[in-house]
């Protein structure tokens, strides 16, 4: 159980690092790698800068957990 948790620790630190530099910076971040730099700025954000809110957030809430967990193992294991 514990090798396992740090496996998925490590996974997703690489992917939440990932995923937070494809956000939208001042430049223009995914949107603007497909071509959409101009349109994007004038619709506020798209369907993909919401589709990759979403996943970093899941990336975040299950790393999280995965620390928490190896923190249980270490205090009570």
């Amino acid at each position: 159980m514990h090798l396992a948790l740090q496996i998925v620790l490590v996974v997703f630190s690489l992917l939440m690092g990932l995923f937070v530099l494809l956000h939208k910076g001042k430049g223009g971040g995914l949107s603007s790698l497909f071509g959409g730099g101009m349109q994007s700025n004038l619709s506020g954000s798209t369907v993909a800068e919401k589709n990759l809110d979403r996943i970093t957030i899941v990336c975040a809430i299950i790393w999280l957990a995965a620390v928490i967990g190896l923190n249980l193992l270490q205090a009570y294991g």
